[in-house]
Parts: structure tokens; C-alpha cells; sequence
């Protein structure tokens, strides 16, 4: 792997970490009845979520233009934790609309 697909690696799990933690904080606000907090750290996982899908989608344009990304435990890792980052977004926001309707608010 190359330093820069290396570094795009490292990028993809800063930003899908730093995601997966703003769904969960956005949960943890919606349970407190928080739900403007909610929104905002849910805002925030998705401006993350589009970042990591942005250095994502470098390394699959470069594989398909015919340059070769070596799959290794790094981007193995990446990937993993962008999956998870898309899940708990996902988990967030149904979390969030239960909460609402729990506060007998319209979700």
C-alpha cells in the first residue's frame, strides 16, 4: 500500500469514528429529550459519513481506472469502520424518531 492510499485509509477511519460518535451522541441526546442536540450531532455524523465516502470513493475510482489498492488489514479496518459509522447513523435516526414519539412528539 502506498503512503498515500495508506493516509486515505487513516482518513476513512478518522472520519467514520468520528461519525459513529456523533450517532451515538445524537441517541444519548434524544433520550435525554434533547432532540434540537440530537439533530445537530446527527447533522454532524452525516458531514463526517460524506467525508469518509469522499476518500472512499477515491480509492474505488483509482481500482477501477486500473490502479491496483492492496487490500490489507488497514483498509480491511477502514472499511469496517465505516460500515459500523453507517449503521449507527442509521440506528440514530430511528432511535431519534422513537424517542419523539415517546415525547408525543410528531417525528
Amino acid at each position: 500500500m502506498t503512503k498515500d492510499k495508506y493516509e486515505d485509509a487513516m482518513q476513512i477511519i478518522l472520519h467514520a469514528g468520528n461519525a459513529k460518535s456523533a450517532a451515538l451522541l445524537a441517541i444519548d441526546a434524544a433520550a435525554e429529550g434533547d432532540f434540537e442536540e440530537a439533530n445537530r450531532q446527527l447533522e454532524e455524523a452525516g458531514r463526517e459519513m460524506a467525508d469518509a465516502h469522499h476518500v472512499q470513493f477515491g480509492l474505488t475510482k483509482a481500482e477501477a481506472s486500473g490502479e491496483p489498492v492492496d487490500l490489507n488489514i488497514i483498509l480491511i479496518h477502514a472499511e469496517d469502520h465505516l460500515t459500523m459509522a453507517i449503521m449507527a447513523n442509521d440506528l440514530a435516526s430511528r432511535f431519534i424518531d422513537l424517542y419523539k414519539r415517546e415525547a408525543g412528539i410528531a417525528a
